[in-house]
Formats: C-alpha cells, structure tokens, sequence
C-alpha cells in the first residue's frame, strides 16, 4: 500500500504494529481518552452483539415473510433500541464529542460514531417501540403484498414483465394501477410512523426527522438542498432532450401522441430507469446468460472473490420473500450476504453486479479496524461502488471481455448495434436517475415537513416538474406510499444519486491510476487485478474512519462533486 494512503492512519497502523502497545502506553494519558475506551469496550461486548442478532432476524424475515419472523426481528429490534436509548451513556458520549480532549483520531472516531448512534434513540422508550412495530408492520405488508392484475396475483417481475413488453396500453395501465395499489394498503400506517419519527426528531431538538437523519449521516441539509439545485441545473437541458426522444419513440410504439403518454408507458413504476426504446433489447442478449456465475467469474477476475457471499445469499424468487434486491453485512468479520430474485434479464445483471459492489465493499474493509469503524464510511459510498459496478452489464467492452459477445449474440444484431444502444441507455438511465432523485429528495423534504398537506397532489406536482411526466386525469392516490423506501430507508434516497457521482469520481481516478492514457469509457476492469488493489486500499480500507468527504478526497483527490458525472452524461461521439 502507497505510503500517502496511510498518512491519515498512522496512529492505528503503529498501534497494529505494536500489538497495541501504543494504544496501551497512552491509555492513562489523559481521563477523556480513559473513558473513551471504557465506552467502546462497552458498545463491543453489548451492543454488537444484539446487531449481531438483528442483522440474522432481519435476513430471515425477508426471506421468509413469516409473522413469527417478522415478529423476532421486532423484538431484537427493540433489544437494541433499549441499549442505544441508554441516557446515561449517552450523556458520557455527548461530553465527549462537545468538550473532550481525544488525541487519538481512531478513538476520536469511534466515539464520534457511537455519538450518532445512540442519538435518535434518546427519546422514551414506548415512542421507540411503537415506531420499530409500525416500521415492521408496514414492510412486512410491502413484501407479501402481490400485485392483482385481471383476478391473477402477480409478481414484482411479472408487472414488470407487463410494462417492458405489453403493447396494450390499457394492460399497461392495469399493471401499473396494481403495483400501486399498495399504496393504499400502507397508507395509514405510513402517516402514523411519519407522525411517530417526527415527534422522536423534536424531542431530540430538530425541527423534523428528516432535517434529524440528514445531521446524523453528517450531511447538512441545506447544503445538500444546493448540491440537488445544482444537478437540475446540471441535468434539466440535457434530460429535456432525451425525454423528448423517449417520448417520440414510445408514441411510435405504443401508437398514440407523444402528449397522450402516461406513467404506465414508460415501463418501470416510477421512471426511474431509462425505458426500453432502443433498437436493441439487451434481454435477449442475457436471456440465456448464467447471471450469477458471470457476476462470480468477473469478481474473482478483479481479485475482489465472492464465492462465499454467494453461497450464503438468497438470489432466487420464492414465496413470502422480499421481491426486492439488498445486500447485508451480519457481523463485519465477512458474514455478507445478497437477497435477490434473479431472473436472466440484462436488470438483474445490472442487479446483481450492483449489490456484489456492496458485498465486496462490506467483506474487503480492512479487519484490522475497531468494530465501529469496520464499515462504510457512508451509505452513499457503498451505493457509488455498487453503482460503479452496475453500469457495466451495459457496456459492449465489458460483455466482450467476459464471453458474453459474441456467444449471446441475437440473431440479426451486430456488436457495433450493441455498443451504440448501450452507451445510449447508460446516459440515459444517468440523466433519468437524477430526475426520479429530485423527486423523492424533495418529497421527503416536504413529507416531514408538513405531512398534513395534500401529499397526493405534491408527489405529481414533483413528478411533473422534474420527470416531466403528464399525472393520470383525476387520479387522487397516496402513490407516493408504493415506493418501499419511504419507509423502509427514509432520508436515504438522495444518497443514491449522491452515489451516481461518487461513482463517477472514483472511476475516473481508478482509470487513471491503473490504466492511464484509456478512455475512461472504454475500461471495464476485466481481468484486471489492479481494480481490486485500487478498490481496498483507496477505498475499503478506511471503513468509517474517515466521513464521506474525507474518503472521496482520498480515493481521488478531490471532495465530491459534479464534475465526472457531467462528463458521463454527455453524449459519445
């Protein structure tokens, strides 16, 4: 490892060197640093332990659906949010980060970190309670709830299915009527637990809980709010144009005025993938593509292996089981799982690509680090190397490299088709991406804010503004309650996109630094065991020991920002 990547961890890297003598020498130096190690010692014998627990509940009620699943994961649940709402600690952690004298900054850190853990769970622990049984009532019926389209109950993958490939417009909207219908289901309940999460923000002191989460993942959220109007500043041209093209050849084939188009005809629920207009469907390319074992042999090729993550994850659909994808790390000591449903389509190559970025990420973070810094340093930096590794499934270079061109082929198609329609779809699924992004970013924002306003007509007043989408005529549903993220990771959207552009970044630097003088867009790290080395030593060996901020200027030289982004958003020549 590069001797500059270690500068900001010398301390600990000494300590390691030293079997912790260093950390045993300045055990006494002062009492702040004393009590400091008493309450990390304290978090790793209690508390990781019960996450420990969580971590399993929650695996198997998602594979499972079973109420006597569900109803564990919410009793461990509660277990931990009694220890993390613990006053006393709390207050020993808030004198700490306000007036403490902490010379170590891996100590430094970790109390830091332990600070905002404990923080949203200071308020009484009957409001916990009720919030963690409402979270859990509300996701478990996300994912038992089965779309019913003509009397015939239907999968996630089959409504999607219907919007990819139905030519009947009334179908469509059918479909897409059902998948959002458990808007209605969870509606009630989803008010109530927004009621509950604000009212646990203003005992803390915020003004509402998103303003809380935002603070807590060190985010300002003002600054983000600027960072999100310079984007559509960044995007609004650019996505105008595409939109408009979508909507020419959309009209073209579902034979109707590009001004009659409605939600239900851009093939995914929400608009946030790029719909399929282009001359070449990638399906047919991956419909006989082993996804898993092309995701397996490319990671071992890049010296990221991930044969144990896959023997241990979920990956196929059955009954009860979450329709979605997720990645989870049960222990920080390599129990990293996916839960996915795959089918051979070029999305869950994009898929399972994506939540094995997260699954690498989570297995090569350095095991040397402390328990509470043996993790991302932001949710944001997971999701940009699992979007980093996502956009792959759609560039020719990379399909190429790994045998899926020419063997997979489809009759009448040539490689040159490919390429073409590929790095259209990328640019457009960048540009689509960042509108949805807008929209759930400034939802929330307004969800918290005010949630007895008419949130119905506010998400379609969004959805028009920044998707450009024409509403349903009349239509008054709480379809903002069918995305399964308002309530299962509130507050955390925006870091998708913050993601796409960390993403950006850290490719342009990996690029840079292991294949210089390559077009960035031409480098799809096949085979090439320098990703790998780049990847854990820039990135994953820092877990939380540096904010999000820190971690993208050491991986790249620079804080984060739109720079790299905007150069993969323009059209190739």
């Amino acid at each position: 490892m590069r001797k500059e990547v270690w500068s900001s961890v010398a301390t600990l890297l000494v300590a390691l060197a030293l079997g912790g003598g260093l950390l045993a020498m300045s055990r006494d130096a002062n009492e702040d640093e004393k009590e400091a190690r008493e309450l990390v010692r304290y978090y790793e014998t209690t508390v990781r332990p019960v996450e420990i627990e969580l971590g399993l509940a929650w695996w198997k009620a998602n594979i499972t659906g079973t109420d006597e699943a569900y109803a564990h994961k919410t009793e461990v649940q509660k277990k931990l949010d009694r220890l993390l709402s613990d006053a006393a600690v709390f207050k020993r952690l808030k004198r700490l980060v306000d007036e403490g004298k902490i010379d170590d900054p891996v100590l430094r850190r970790q109390v830091k970190v332990m600070y905002l853990t404990y923080l949203p769970k200071q308020v009484p622990p009957e409001l916990l309670d009720r919030i963690t049984e409402k979270e859990n009532a509300v996701e478990r019926a996300f994912n038992v709830y089965r779309p019913v389209v003509d009397g015939k109950k239907l999968t996630d993958n089959q409504v999607r299915e219907i919007l990819r490939e139905s030519t009947d417009s009334d179908l469509r909207r059918r479909a897409w009527e059902a998948s959002k219908a458990v808007g209605r289901v969870v509606e009630k309940d989803l008010l109530e637990l927004v009621a509950l999460r604000n009212e646990a923000a203003r005992r803390l002191g915020f003004d509402n809980f998103h303003d809380m989460m935002l603070v807590i993942n060190e985010q300002d959220p003002e600054e983000i709010l600027r960072l999100f109007d310079e984007l559509d500043e960044l995007t609004s041209e650019p996505f105008t144009q595409v939109k408009a093209e979508i909507d020419r050849r959309l009209a073209r084939m579902y034979d109707v005025r590009p001004e009659d188009l409605r939600p239900w005809h851009y093939h995914d629920p929400f608009f946030q993938e790029a719909p399929n207009v282009f001359s070449v469907d990638l399906d047919d390319l991956y419909r006989y593509v082993n996804v898993v074992d092309v995701c397996r042999r490319f990671f071992e090729g890049i010296d990221l292996n991930v044969d144990d993550v896959i023997d241990r994850s979920d990956l196929y659909e059955k009954p009860g089981k979450s329709p979605h994808a997720f990645c989870i790390d049960i222990d920080r000591e390599g129990d990293v799982r996916v839960l996915a449903n795959v089918v051979p389509s070029e999305r869950w190559m994009e898929t399972m690509l994506h939540e094995l970025g997260h699954a690498v990420y989570s297995k090569y973070t350095s095991r040397s680090l402390p328990y509470l810094l043996r993790t991302e340093s932001h949710i944001l930096t997971t999701e940009g190397i699992a979007m980093m590794f996502g956009r792959l499934s759609k560039r020719r270079v990379w399909m190429e490299q790994m045998g899926i061109l020419p063997r997979y082929l489809p009759e009448g198609v040539t490689a040159e088709e490919i390429e073409k329609v590929g790095a259209e779809m990328i640019r457009y699924q960048m540009l689509i991406f960042s509108r949805w992004t807008q929209v759930m970013l400034r939802f929330e924002r307004e969800l918290y804010r005010n949630p007895n306003q008419d949130l119905n007509a506010l998400w379609w007043q969004l959805v028009a503004r920044y998707q450009l989408l024409t509403p349903p005529a009349g239509r008054d549903e709480p379809d903002y309650a069918s995305k399964i993220h308002i309530v299962s990771a509130p507050a955390y959207y925006h870091n998708y996109q913050m993601g796409e552009m960390f993403a950006s970044q850290v490719h342009h630097a990996l690029v840079a630094a292991v294949a210089p003088g390559v077009d960035p867009a031409e480098f799809a790290y096949v085979g090439n065991k320098g990703v790998g080395k780049f990847l854990k030593e820039r990135v994953f060996a820092y877990g939380r020991l540096l904010d999000w901020n820190e971690l993208t200027e050491k991986a790249t030289g620079k804080r984060l920002g739109a720079e790299a982004f905007a150069a993969d958003i323009r059209p190739r020549q």
